[in-house]
């Protein structure tokens, strides 16, 4: 078992904001990210909201974040953890590798796409079904590509996926997008996007791979059949909240629920991200809760006493 004083779970912008602070205060601090340091950021192709960048691609700005964090001492290890509970005045967090003792944890989780959870997403999950599209849209060159959702991220990803498909149709379950509204303009005026609205996803067909797409018309009851070689879900989000032995506060969505200082309701525990309840997920909400759960934290341990 490793000693620090803060432990941070997940490696994400806020994570790495956490890091750069807490590592900044002269505290023996580590990241443990169980992919790689950005987090979801890493696989956005750009970024065009983070003050001071007017167009930066996604794995760069991690990658500067994880550069910086690590010039003022910043530990990264890679490992997946699986727990985190009270011993005494510690917290132990658990992986897979090693288990890592701490005054403070910082828990920076995010969390996993929603699943549409119809019959043959399973089955064909890598084979057509995908939840990252810089990660595998460069695989359907010239082959028809539905998005499903109606938010910022599906309508971004869908188009970015013109970049690929001979044909990208976003499927969405109202007949107006969330998305805001200057994403909205850019995909309006792509002639390769194409809207199915009012639809759902009942089925993803196909063997070996997908062939096709069951939809079914909320307004109408109509139901179709959509040909397609890939589909992309983007309809929320699940966070990862669940690796706590003790009891901590949640909301009906399971997003842990925080005070302005990002403290949870276990003593010695902080929540930052897209894993705590907050209004929007924003890489700059990230660094920002970052930046404040590292300065309670810190001060947290200062009133520690032996």
């Amino acid at each position: 078992m490793q000693d620090y004083d803060i432990v941070i779970v997940g490696g994400g912008p806020g994570g790495l904001a956490a890091g750069l602070y807490a590592s900044r205060a002269n505290r023996k601090v580590v990241s443990i990210e169980k992919l790689m340091p950005g987090g979801q950021i890493a696989n956005t192709e750009w970024v065009e909201d983070y003050p001071g960048f007017e167009l930066i691609g996604g794995a760069e700005l991690a990658r500067k974040m994880e550069d910086h964090a690590k010039k003022f001492g910043l530990e990264i290890v890679n490992d997946n953890v699986t727990e985190i509970y009270t011993e005494g005045k510690y917290r132990i967090v658990k992986g897979d590798f090693d288990s890592y003792r701490a005054k403070a944890v910082i828990v920076a989780t995010g969390g996993q796409p929603r699943k549409l959870g119809v019959p043959g997403e399973h089955e064909l999950a890598g084979r057509g079904v995908s939840y990252c599209a810089i990660c595998d849209g460069a695989f359907f060159k010239g082959v028809p590509i539905a998005v499903v959702g109606g938010g910022d991220s599906a309508v971004e990803e869908g188009i970015f996926l013109t970049k690929y498909g001979s044909r990208v149709y976003i499927i969405h379950r109202r007949d107006e997008l969330r998305a805001a509204k200057i994403i909205q303009e850019r995909a309006v005026k792509n002639e390769k996007l194409e809207f199915v609205w009012n639809s759902v996803v009942e089925r993803v067909n196909g063997t070996t791979k997908i062939e096709s797409l069951s939809l079914k018309n909320l307004k109408t009851g109509d139901k179709s059949i959509l040909e397609v070689g890939a589909v992309f879900p983007f309809i929320g989000f699940v966070p990862n909240s669940n690796i706590f032995r003790e009891a901590i506060r949640k909301d009906s969505m399971g997003y842990i629920i925080t005070n302005e200082n990002m403290e949870t309701s276990i003593k010695g525990i902080w929540a930052i991200g897209d894993v705590r309840k907050q209004l929007v997920k924003q890489v700059t909400n990230a660094v920002g809760d970052g930046t404040t759960a590292a300065v309670a934290a810190d001060k947290y341990i200062e009133a520690w006493g032996d």
